[in-house]
């Protein structure tokens, strides 16, 4: 059964990334959220350095953001179309909750740079746990806005860079498995100095 939530194992195990232009009501509280955050960063952080950001976008600065965005567009495509800027604004509106994370490594730590936007990664994942454990779905999104320098200054300053746009919500219709590895191609046993082998 997806999305299983009555044990620690069923829940890790039916997690589904849900479309973020699927999601509707009932999104998650401003509390909700700040709840998920704090799980989010109970991730591995090798120097205890912290190396990620997670900005809360609350509903009502939506607009803001989505007027942002397609004039950062306009500047850094100056051939986007219409249907271009609506994409933008209808991106950062798509779904009831919103939270930008942020890679923020520590430089010239002894921590590789490296180590640190791992943990960003896994504070990512964290976050979809959480909203899953919740009762909520979440999506994970980058596209081109997560690559834009101007975007990421609307939200912090380099080194930092987007790690992903994490939308949640509700799911409006079945989350559908898809399709998964092959376990006997993405897993392999180590024999000694010979090297893995199947």
């Amino acid at each position: 059964m997806f999305n299983d939530r009555s044990t620690p194992l069923s829940l890790l195990q039916t997690r589904r990334s849900g479309k973020p232009r699927d999601m509707g009501a009932p999104g998650p509280s401003l509390t909700q959220i700040e709840d998920m955050v704090a799980i989010a960063a109970r991730t591995p952080d090798h120097g205890k350095l912290a190396p990620w950001r997670f900005v809360i976008v609350p509903d009502d600065q939506r607009p803001a953001l989505a007027l942002a965005l397609v004039e950062i567009l306009r500047a850094e495509k100056p051939d986007a179309t219409a249907r271009d800027e609506e994409a933008a604004a209808q991106f950062v509106t798509q779904a009831p909750g919103l939270v930008v994370v942020l890679s923020a490594p520590v430089i010239g730590h002894k921590v590789p740079v490296w180590e640190q936007e791992l943990s960003a990664g896994a504070a990512c994942m964290n976050l979809l746990h959480a909203a899953h454990a919740m009762g909520f779905v979440g999506g994970w999104l980058t596209g081109w806005a997560a690559y834009s320098d101007a975007v990421r200054d609307l939200f912090g300053a380099a080194p930092q860079r987007i790690a992903g746009f994490m939308f949640l919500g509700s799911p409006q219709r079945d989350l559908e498995e898809r399709p998964r590895g092959d376990l006997s191609a993405i897993v392999q046993h180590w024999r000694g100095g010979a090297g893995p082998s199947d």
